[in-house]
């Protein structure tokens, strides 16, 4: 097992950066290993100044043998540009070449925007919770 997975609960990033505005942007980036998954919870907001922490844990995990199913809880996401949305698709894209999955639970507010006016909510379709995101079943209903 290697030491990422060892880890349960870690916080592994607390990203503080000047923003644009020059109000301080904060993430906070929590991973737990579960059975079956790990579940990323996201506190804060993801923009560019705090997006390269989240790219670096999903690459972390995702370096793990097998590749890991991830589940990142979103409720707590105070705000996400759309640099923070490209690092959740190509981390999304890399799990799934590598055999894993990312599933998004809790999405609200800047992030649902988001989704819905680049019209990608197919790629994380919502889930409620992460007994449901869990599930693992293709859109078709096979199981992964």
């Amino acid at each position: 097992m290697s030491d990422i997975a060892a880890a349960t609960p870690q916080a592994w990033a607390a990203a503080q950066t000047l923003g644009k505005s020059g109000a301080m942007t904060e993430l906070s980036i929590d991973v737990q290993r579960l059975p079956g998954c790990h579940v990323v919870h996201l506190e804060g907001e993801v923009d560019r100044t705090t997006q390269q922490p989240l790219a670096q844990t999903f690459s972390r995990l995702l370096q793990a043998d097998p590749p890991p199913k991830i589940v990142v809880d979103v409720t707590d996401l105070a705000f996400c540009d759309s640099g923070g949305l490209w690092t959740l698709i190509g981390s999304q894209r890399r799990a799934e070449e590598r055999g894993g999955a990312l599933r998004l639970i809790g999405v609200h507010g800047a992030l649902a925007r988001l989704l819905t006016i680049t019209q990608l909510v197919h790629l994380f379709p919502p889930y409620r919770s992460l007994a449901q995101a869990s599930t693992w079943a293709r859109p078709g209903g096979q199981s992964r």
